[in-house]
């Protein structure tokens, strides 16, 4: 039995030493292929030995079960409203990142009572702790639920394309991010580039916007380029990496993955994500 409880403790003290580290994927608008980008990031971040678990926190246009081509029963709505448990609605993906789907009905959250509110927490908790990375897929834009999520979140990864009405959103979230305070670490992905060239001048711009006019750094987390085999991967229902694994926007992310691994973007808070989500609609 002392064996037992020491066992036990000290796994409680493992998993208090491993902080777990929250990505929110999000973009100033849609059509940039910010959900593609978070599906197959999770899986690669995954693949390459950390535990991965991803939320698809998009309210209205909840669609990562349609690109990894998964039948949702139930989703995180039923968790809130106390119709299921955290672990009857996770499902497995490819490379064992746990999905957690559709968050529709999270404004639930600021109707909870404090009981409800602090068992929810103690579910979403378990999911921390059984993973090394949250990947959280927002909706599009710069409304409120968007910035509860991406607020609470250690890294923001805002993904654009080198259009400019795509780089104008980008800096308008990233100027949201900055206002309220957001203590975490902004990287730009552009997606969609022809070359290498247009990828750079696209940072270059915007994150020197955001130097000049906010005084903050955006962090450069590289590029995807122009590819048929992503379009043709979203009509199988499959990840891109998986589906074409050579492919150039497939080498693309695996660089950025590569980049995520190394942990020398990604920052950590000491309290967790989903309570500070929690908090938000408080």
């Amino acid at each position: 039995m002392a064996i037992e409880d020491q066992a036990g403790k000290l796994r409680r003290l493992m998993q208090q030493a491993r902080r777990t580290r929250t990505i929110a994927v999000a973009s100033g608008k849609g059509g940039v292929g910010k959900s593609n980008v978070a599906l197959n990031l999770a899986i690669l971040l995954s693949a390459g030995g950390s535990r991965v678990a991803l939320v698809d926190a998009d309210m209205g246009l909840a669609n990562i079960d349609v690109l990894a081509d998964v039948e949702v029963r139930a989703n995180l709505s039923h968790v809130i409203g106390g119709l299921r448990r955290l672990e009857e609605i996770v499902l497995d993906l490819p490379s064992g990142v746990q999905f957690v789907p559709g968050a529709n009905g999270l404004a639930k959250l600021a109707h909870l009572s404090e009981f409800q509110r602090t068992a929810l927490i103690r579910q979403l908790g378990t999911l921390e702790a059984d993973n090394d990375v949250i990947v959280i897929d927002t909706a599009a834009g710069i409304g409120p639920d968007v910035l509860q999520f991406a607020a609470s979140a250690d890294n923001v990864l805002v993904v654009t394309t080198p259009e400019p009405t795509a780089i104008t959103d980008a800096y308008a979230l990233i100027k949201v991010l900055h206002h309220s305070g957001y203590p975490g670490h902004v990287s730009l992905l552009v997606n969609l580039a022809t070359d290498r060239h247009e990828a750079r001048t696209t940072f270059q711009r915007l994150s020197g916007v955001a130097r000049q006019f906010l005084g903050t750094t955006v962090y450069d987390a590289g590029y995807v380029l122009v590819d048929p085999k992503v379009r043709e991967a979203v009509r199988r229902r499959e990840p891109f990496v998986l589906a074409y694994p050579r492919c150039p926007a497939s080498r693309c992310m695996s660089a950025l993955a590569t980049k995520l691994s190394a942990g020398g973007m990604l920052v950590g808070r000491e309290d967790g994500f989903f309570r500070r989500v929690t908090n938000w609609f408080a």
